[in-house]
């Protein structure tokens, strides 16, 4: 049973930007992955908050289990699975037994549902940021192939949710984004975009970070 989990300075300032029903859900959700190994069932704020932070959540799962071996936190294997003990088997490495063509199949199905759900999620996210910083409705539904490669990039590299409403406000206030209507998920996702609107200074500007649910 895990008794204890390192709690982490950025847990505390994502959580600090979402409102009451947001936060408990974030916390919720973060405890029960961290000491039950539930995956959480989010919606909204809340689940981009807690997607902004997966990395660093799973890593921590995975470090438990790296010490204590205790299979209902295995990153990796079912508990209720079989696997092969003892000598080399035919298709094995090691005593191994090699993953199974269907089992990489269904690998990259799973990561394709994942990446189309988080999709999902960041337009949501967009469209919403977009009627909060400039009134007007946020009417994307999808993105270019090269858009969602850029996507991509940015999640793996894990930006807070902090620093990404932060490049929304700026880049909303870009007098070229304005001329040109590039308030757009193709120009906000071009990492060289989306770092120089990060590190633009406003600190007399004060930042709103909306603590709206993301529907």
């Amino acid at each position: 049973m895990r008794k204890a989990i390192n709690f982490f300075r950025s847990y505390y300032e994502v959580a600090k930007e979402l409102n009451d029903k947001d936060r408990l859900a974030f916390y919720d959700a973060l405890l029960n992955k961290q000491f039950e190994n539930i995956e959480p069932n989010l919606n909204g704020m809340s689940k981009f908050a807690y997607l902004s932070q997966k990395h660093s959540i799973d890593a921590q799962i995975k470090g438990y289990f790296d010490k204590t071996k205790d299979v209902k936190f295995n990153p990796i294997q079912d508990p209720c699975q079989g696997g092969s003990v003892g000598g080399s088997v035919e298709g094995s490495i090691g005593g191994t037994q090699a993953p199974s063509v269907q089992e990489k199949e269904k690998e990259e199905v799973q990561d394709v549902i994942s990446f189309s759900k988080r999709k999902s999620d960041f337009l949501n996210w967009f469209n919403n940021q977009k009627k909060i910083n400039t009134g007007k409705e946020g009417t994307f539904k999808k993105l270019s192939k090269q858009t969602e490669n850029n996507l991509k990039q940015v999640l793996e590299v894990n930006y807070s949710a902090i620093n990404l409403c932060k490049a929304f406000k700026n880049m909303c206030k870009n007098k070229w984004v304005i001329e040109n209507n590039q308030i757009t998920p193709n120009h906000f996702l071009r990492i060289d975009n989306l770092e120089k609107y990060m590190n633009e200074d406003n600190s007399n500007d004060n930042v709103y970070i909306p603590n709206q649910v993301l529907n």
